[in-house]
C-alpha cells in the first residue's frame, strides 16, 4: 500500500454542490504510479470524479458505500485501483440531494519505477 495524499473524515458537502480539488499542494502532482480511492458517503446522493494527467479515471460516480459508523477500510470501501501515467490529480466530491452528507475518504499514492 501506497502513502496518503488526501484523507477526510466526515467532510460535509452542502445540498447540491461540488467540493474544490481535495488534493492539495505538492500532492497533486504525481509521477507514474498506482493510485487507490476508498470513499463512504453518509447517505445515499454522493457522487466522486478522479482525474490523473487529464484522464477521469472515475467520473461523477454515485459512492456504493453509504454509513456513518466504523472504520473505513482500503479492502472494503475501493472506488478506484488504477496505475496511471502521472499527472495533475484531482478529486472532487458532489452532493446530488437537498440536505448537507458528509463523506469519509482517502487518496494512497504508491510510486513505481
Amino acid at each position: 500500500m501506497g502513502y496518503p495524499i488526501a484523507s477526510g473524515m466526515t467532510v460535509s458537502t452542502a445540498a447540491y454542490t461540488k467540493t474544490s480539488n481535495l488534493v492539495l499542494n505538492r500532492n497533486q502532482f504525481l509521477p507514474k504510479g498506482r493510485i487507490q480511492v476508498a470513499a463512504r458517503g453518509s447517505a445515499i446522493g454522493m457522487n466522486l470524479t478522479l482525474n490523473v494527467g487529464g484522464v477521469a479515471l472515475c467520473d461523477d460516480l454515485a459512492l456504493p458505500f453509504i454509513g456513518t459508523t466504523g472504520a473505513l477500510s482500503i479492502k472494503d470501501h475501493i472506488i478506484v485501483d488504477q496505475v496511471v501515467a502521472g499527472g495533475v490529480c484531482e478529486v472532487f466530491l458532489r452532493n446530488t440531494t437537498v440536505g448537507a452528507l458528509t463523506t469519509d475518504y482517502v487518496v494512497y499514492f504508491t510510486p513505481t519505477k
